[in-house]
């Protein structure tokens, strides 16, 4: 006979725990893991987006928050906090929008999952194809990337995901103009924060960094303001949070992404935060200090920002990054 497992309790009440906060020190049950997200989501989304008593336009119709979904755990959290802490507002309107990018076996899947979730919520769902962008779908991007590292130094080395971030973003910068979003929620968690900080200051790329959502008290020109209303939350507990609320998720891995630099990160990441609990904390509010610092320093955010000649995108160069990848790809047969 076995002895008996101990089942860790929650740290709140007596209910068994499903996740350990490390940098807390508490163990939480689902209902108190539910609870202290939504209290962190609540208090960041209403730092991030100020919304007035009455939100709508001066024409009557709502104040529009996109919130930009993809079937994975990150998104269905979000858009289901977007919908209990704003959603009985009659002053503002949730739209919920996806980027079908075109990888066979794993778009299509996930991307019922952001829809079924979308209806139980009652949210109005949108796509967009890279086709209907004018790209090629991302299954040919990848099959067409080693020609096109032989024809463009720039290009050769670049990974698929370098392709995918840029198109992506476009593509929801498209998907906001078309439902009229005055505001953009996206799905980042605490350990994507901290990997895109990390990938930043090792390429000192502090510019980048300070660009990073949320935008709201700083807008860029000609681009829809994002906010991150998970921002502190880390992944395993959005993950927790997900499967005991048994949201609609798609749990496979994009079949492009082995090898970018972020897997890398993630790894660094997770390392650093097993060292010591609270280091992921500790770079986001690191780049908050910074980006006080830089403000100071170089107060109109816009300052480097342009038109591109050919799309009229905002960007810091001549031709923003998506249109010269649109030409790299067009010459490859």
């Amino acid at each position: 006979m076995g002895g008996a497992i101990s089942v860790t309790t929650c740290s709140r009440c007596k209910l068994p725990a499903v996740v350990h906060q490390p940098y807390s020190g508490q163990h939480l049950c689902g209902k108190h893991l539910s609870d202290s997200i939504r209290r962190r989501t609540s208090k960041e989304l209403r730092r991030q987006l100020v919304l007035p008593k009455d939100a709508r336009k001066s024409d009557g119709s709502p104040y529009v928050v996109l919130v930009a979904v993809s079937g994975g755990k990150d998104s269905a959290v979000l858009l289901t906090m977007v919908k209990d802490i704003i959603g009985g507002r009659r002053d503002v309107r949730i739209v919920a929008g996806c980027v079908d990018e075109g990888i066979d076996g794993y778009r299509s899947p996930s991307l019922e999952c952001a829809r079924s979730l979308s209806e139980e919520l009652d949210i109005e769902f949108v796509t967009l194809s890279y086709e209907e962008m004018g790209y090629d779908r991302m299954d040919k991007v990848v099959s067409k990337i080693p020609a096109m590292g032989k024809l463009n130094d720039e290009a050769d080395g670049m990974m698929p995901c370098s392709f995918c971030g840029v198109f992506r973003r476009q593509s929801l910068n498209a998907l906001a103009d078309k439902v009229g979003a005055d505001v953009m929620a996206l799905g980042h968690n605490l350990d994507d924060m901290a990997q895109s900080i990390l990938m930043n200051l090792q390429k000192g790329e502090i510019e980048r960094s300070v660009r990073l959502a949320p935008h709201t008290s700083s807008p860029i020109e000609g681009m829809v303001p994002r906010i991150v209303p998970l921002r502190w939350i880390p992944e395993q507990e959005i993950h927790a949070f997900a499967i005991v609320n048994s949201l609609p998720i798609h749990h496979g891995d994009c079949p492009h992404a082995p090898g970018a630099q972020r897997q890398q990160s993630r790894a660094i990441v997770a390392q650093l935060e097993s060292l010591t609990p609270g280091a992921r904390h500790g770079l986001l509010h690191s780049l908050d200090q910074i980006r006080e610092i830089h403000r100071v320093v170089h107060p109109d955010p816009n300052s480097n920002i342009s038109s591109c000649t050919l799309c009229g995108e905002a960007t810091s160069r001549p031709v923003c990054q998506s249109c010269t990848m649109k030409k790299w790809l067009s010459e490859v047969p």
